[in-house]
């Protein structure tokens, strides 16, 4: 957890702050600052921790909460929307700011301050689930500020916390689906019939997938005019923002795990296996500025390193 540690003039005392949450995330016990499915009922819990060698005097302490969603264009799409600088902003959905202490002296030793904030969003923004992405962003801090005199430096700490959405109510339908590679299959090839024959057949047991739970299914080579070098399943984000003028649409990996490596044996199932990783990844999740989704490319290596793609748009949602 972070911590701020300052000295005065002359070093003759340390002060050490810091935040620490107290609602935690069932789920993750170990995770002290990830707070699970928040409604506008739901408070932000914790304590701020004090520690000194010395009584210290203040002019005041104070926790600032904020959650922001940070949007950008990649490189190829600047100056293709230009009005999207000017009519996209950070969304503020949540900003509240108390004051823990009044002015006064903390004495020698270690002091909790105990807090809580009320999660209530601005207007009627709602809380999206906590993303790291390439050109979405969405992300919630707590600081904690302590007012000093003017021969001291004021003290500042910042940490975010991670927030998960409410779960869904209805029933999620796995929706598996069954799947077959052939150059027939094959989209954007320029010349089919000098392409290898070759046959995969295999199935993913679901794309409605809960986000908790691994993406799972298997694979088959029945057959291949040419040894196969690799075969890996590659996640990738694809998140869309803009405004009214536009849109850009940009597709990253997150990760890429291999399955399969040298001429598979024709005929041998293949387990698919992928757990979605925290924080780069969240529910399927469209607002009028933005959207975040999630693909996954089932990709053949050839011998001569020629890549065969097969991909599957995901819905992940959490339950």
């Amino acid at each position: 957890m972070d911590s701020s540690t300052r000295s005065s003039p002359g070093g003759a005392r340390e002060l050490t702050v810091t935040p620490r949450l107290t609602l935690s995330d069932r789920n993750c016990p170990k995770t002290p600052q990830c707070i699970h499915c928040p409604t506008t009922q739901e408070v932000l819990a914790g304590v701020v921790v004090l520690a000194s060698k010395e009584a210290v005097q203040h002019q005041g302490i104070s926790l600032t909460m904020e959650g922001l969603v940070n949007l950008q264009l990649s490189s190829k799409s600047v100056g293709v929307f230009e009005a999207f600088y000017n009519s996209v902003k950070p969304i503020q959905l949540i900003n509240s700011n108390i004051e823990v202490a009044k002015a006064g002296k903390i004495p020698g030793g270690k002091t909790e301050i105990p807090f809580e904030f009320p999660l209530t969003t601005k207007g009627n923004k709602v809380l999206y689930e906590t993303y790291h992405g390439v050109f979405v962003n969405i992300q919630y801090v707590l600081r904690c500020d302590m007012r000093r005199s003017l021969l001291a430096k004021d003290l500042s700490r910042t940490f975010e916390f991670m927030v998960h959405c409410q779960p869904q109510k209805a029933k999620l339908v796995p929706t598996p689906v069954d799947f077959t590679i052939t150059p027939e299959t094959l989209q954007n090839v320029q010349e089919r019939s000098l392409l290898p024959r070759f046959l995969i057949r295999g199935h993913l047991n679901a794309t409605n997938c809960v986000i908790t739970e691994p993406l799972t299914g298997e694979l088959m080579v029945e057959n291949s005019q040419v040894p196969i070098k690799s075969i890996e399943l590659q996640l990738v984000r694809v998140e869309t923002c803009g405004c009214a003028e536009g849109y850009a649409r940009d597709a990253t990996e997150i990760q890429n795990i291999q399955i399969a490596e040298g001429d598979i044996c024709h005929g041998l199932s293949i387990p698919i296996y992928m757990v979605f990783p925290r924080l780069f990844t969240c529910p399927t999740l469209e607002t009028t500025n933005f959207k975040v989704e999630v693909e996954v490319n089932i990709v053949i290596v050839l011998h001569d390193d020629h890549l065969i793609t097969e991909n599957f748009p995901l819905k992940l949602c959490r339950v």
